[in-house]
């Protein structure tokens, strides 16, 4: 997310997905597997995307608070600025990057406000939440291979992900890429708040067409815009 302030980014964090993939009780032994193939495999595999959608579950865990939030929704993308994560539990709740604004309205916690955030035009991964960690991943990251799992949907290829820039609101990440296809399945973010958030992706479609409903906000009678 190049360009976006802490605040922004700090924001967008609070506020987007997070859930795991289960690990195969026998999953192959790779042994000193050097992370770089994978990511570089994940990184053209997203450099071929223009569009994806795909059902999310998030989970965020925050030590000061207690028992695991649990959300799920819809996740679409249309490069190059367009993202939105419709929310199904709890319901009403929604992120939406329009290509000029990124819009963060949660009405199951903070009612009749919704917080507006220009997206900068740098030429950045922008409001992306795949993109900022296989896009030139070998820039922005020390890598680590984890260990290979067995999914519903096929084996998948676990590394671990440390910034490089220490400003980013997250201190490390932890991927599952697919053998078969190099797309993200899922995303474990340590945030610097002390919050673990995990991000399961299922059901993905790539360079389907996307209604551009999707993409739009409008905003809810009596709801306040605030500014950041």
């Amino acid at each position: 997310m190049d360009g976006w302030t802490d605040g922004r980014m700090a924001a967008w964090w609070r506020l987007a997905v997070y859930a795991a993939v289960l690990p195969s009780a026998h999953p192959p032994i790779r042994q000193s597997v050097d992370p770089w193939p994978i990511l570089d495999h994940a990184s053209a595999a997203f450099q071929a995307v223009h569009t994806l959608a795909a059902d999310f579950v998030q989970v965020i865990t925050n030590p000061m608070i207690g028992d695991p939030d649990t959300t799920r929704g819809r996740l679409f993308q249309q490069r190059p600025g367009r993202f939105a994560m419709r929310f199904r539990d709890p319901a009403g709740d929604r992120i939406v990057a329009d290509g000029r604004y990124l819009w963060l309205y949660t009405p199951s916690t903070t009612p009749g406000q919704v917080i507006r955030g220009r997206i900068p035009d740098t030429g950045g991964t922008g409001p992306n939440l795949i993109g900022q960690f296989v896009e030139r991943p070998r820039e922005r990251y020390t890598a680590r291979y984890v260990r290979g799992d067995s999914t519903v949907t096929g084996w998948v290829d676990v590394v671990a992900l440390t910034p490089r820039d220490t400003s980013l609101p997250y201190s490390a990440a932890v991927l599952s890429v697919a053998r078969e296809d190099g797309l993200v399945r899922s995303i474990e973010i340590s945030e610097t708040s002390g919050q673990q958030r995990v991000i399961l992706l299922r059901s993905l479609q790539v360079n389907i067409a996307v209604p551009s409903r999707e993409f739009r906000f409008a905003v809810p009678a009596g709801v306040t815009v605030v500014d950041q």
